[in-house]
């Protein structure tokens, strides 16, 4: 009446597939002390029988138990299928290495975690429940997971071998951009509400759970994916107020957010970007209390190189740092002057990054740019390159290298779109570690607006920002009803490619680069940024390579 089967966190399993045709999960698995270990179990509806016993019935409730972990070490997750009406673009920017092209339902959400789970089952659709367990001590586990519908009753068991081995703490730094207008916007809370400060840190935790240890911080409004003259809500957390000709700031919303981020385990802030993006040819919006009157004083209409934005910046950004010095957190500060310029803009970027520079001596001064001129003309000393641009900045040997992806990054990269390949999103992991690469970004980690942030869009019914990207670009977890954050298939494989990464570094800790590379190269070929073909096999042959090496030598 049904198949079932145990199936790899990085396997898809669409509606459409049959069970028979996923990828399997090896009898046999194992995991370093501390790492989280994720993995699927996917059944389906099949032969004609099932429609009979189901009496005309779509709709068929089972049970699901899973037995041989601790209750508190494991987590219990239905797998959600979410729409995509863009799920690529069209030729020539897509590869042969996509699930679909074709707009429809794909599997991403993973849902809130229940202590008690009630299976419904569908007739010929294939769904999938995911199982997550973390914090055992090493030994040797036996986990059966039994599916019961009817009658029918199938049960599977993986033998997990928990390694007395830690896995390091992560040493690269992630971040993925944190719009909290949008979570005001899509709670309809007022920004610096309770509610608000309670959302936004609910987020936060679940960012940091996935690796990210760096935080947007929205020292004024960013000026991010907003339509030429447009704005978006105001987050802005510095005081700003205007008496007289003079200056003066406030920063109790800063430090909120900053002890916010000290609890949620944040080690880095990005402060917010200095001038518009894509040229940095203006302010970015800037409110502030003119003469005890509330109004914006900067924006779109204010040149970013002379005049009054240049001279309220020579007064701003020491009191800033001053402020942040106090507190003992500016060494934790990282800045930016423009997202993605490009060559028509070098000029204009140096103008403004000369506004700022005298201030932000010895502090690190990051942008996502993808021309190496940027950074063979001295503009700045850590570029963050796409990475399917970053070659240039290899073969010139840059250090303290960064790579980000965003929608351009669609052929024969890593990426997260939905129709990607899971296995895709985590192979990053291997270049990630042989280029030693220090950080990575990616923009959207809840960007609900659409293209220059017009309206909200609701992102369980509109995965593309309304047409504006791929499914997958603008958002990796979803707006629970409840303030929190619910994750998606595609953060959580993108954190196994951080754990493989770890892992990596563990055994390079035991012998030396050079053996890490022989077992990566050994299982994957060649190792670079272009990657596309990557089943799902490879990876976890890949994995279990590494860790086999670890167990010998431990």
């Amino acid at each position: 009446m049904f198949a079932s089967t145990l199936v790899p966190a990085m396997e898809k399993c669409m509606i459409d597939v049959g069970v028979e045709s996923l990828a399997r999960l090896p009898e046999e698995m194992s995991v370093l002390e501390g790492e989280r270990f994720s993995f699927q179990v996917a059944y389906r509806g099949v032969g004609e029988d099932a429609w009979l016993v189901a009496k005309d019935r779509w709709r068929i409730i089972g049970s699901i138990k899973v037995e041989g972990i601790p209750e508190e070490n494991y987590t219990l997750r239905r797998v959600r299928h979410v729409p995509s009406l863009m799920p690529s673009y069209r030729k020539p920017r897509v590869d042969v290495d996509y699930i679909s092209t074709v707009p429809g339902f794909f599997p991403d959400l993973l849902d809130t975690p229940r202590e008690i789970e009630r299976v419904s089952f569908v007739y010929e659709q294939t769904n999938a429940y995911w199982i997550e367990i973390e914090g055992l001590k090493p030994g040797n586990y036996e986990c059966t997971v039994t599916l019961t519908l009817l009658d029918e009753v199938h049960a599977h068991t993986l033998k997990l071998r928990v390694l007395d081995a830690k896995l390091p703490e992560q040493e690269m730094i992630l971040t993925q951009w944190f719009h909290t207008d949008c979570l005001s916007s899509y709670y309809d809370c007022e920004v610096f509400s309770e509610r608000y400060w309670k959302i936004t840190e609910n987020f936060a935790r679940v960012a940091v759970r996935n690796g990210i240890n760096m935080l947007l911080t929205p020292i004024f409004t960013p000026p991010l994916d907003t339509a030429i003259g447009g704005e978006r809500p105001t987050v802005q957390l510095v005081d700003v107020s205007l008496d007289n000709g003079k200056y003066s700031f406030g920063f109790d919303n800063l430090d909120r957010w900053i002890d916010m981020c000290d609890r949620c385990g944040v080690k880095y802030l990005e402060i917010s970007h200095l001038f518009t993006q894509w040229g940095a040819g203006h302010a970015p919006k800037v409110m502030a209390k003119v003469n005890g009157e509330e109004k914006k004083i900067f924006g779109w209409e204010t040149d970013a190189s002379e005049g009054e934005y240049p001279e309220f910046l020579s007064e701003f950004l020491p009191a800033f740092l001053d402020h942040m010095k106090a507190r003992g957190d500016d060494k934790r500060c990282y800045f930016h002057i423009s997202d993605e310029p490009n060559m028509n803009h070098i000029e204009q970027y140096m103008k403004s990054k000369r506004v700022v520079e005298k201030y932000l001596k010895g502090y690190p001064i990051m942008d996502a740019l993808s021309n190496y001129e940027f950074f063979e003309q001295g503009l700045l000393d850590m570029p963050i390159p796409a990475s399917n641009h970053i070659k240039p900045f290899i073969d010139n040997k840059v250090e303290n290298l960064w790579t980000y992806y965003c929608c351009g990054q669609n052929v024969n990269v890593s990426n997260r779109f939905f129709a990607m390949t899971g296995a895709r999103t985590r192979a990053i992991c291997a270049a990630f570690y042989k280029y030693d690469i220090v950080g990575f970004l990616q923009w959207g980690f809840n960007f609900y607006y659409d293209q220059g942030s017009h309206e909200i869009c609701n992102p369980y019914l509109d995965t593309t920002g309304d047409y504006f990207v791929m499914s997958g670009d603008t958002f990796s977890v979803y707006p629970s009803p409840d303030g929190k954050a619910l994750e998606s298939i595609r953060i959580s494989c993108f954190y196994d490619a951080l754990q493989d990464v770890r892992a990596m570094k563990l055994l390079e800790s035991l012998t030396d680069k050079e053996t890490v590379m022989q077992i990566l190269e050994s299982v994957l070929g060649k190792i670079s940024f272009d990657i596309s073909n990557y089943p799902v096999s490879k990876m976890l042959e890949m994995r279990k390579a590494i860790n086999d090496k670890i167990s010998e030598l431990i």
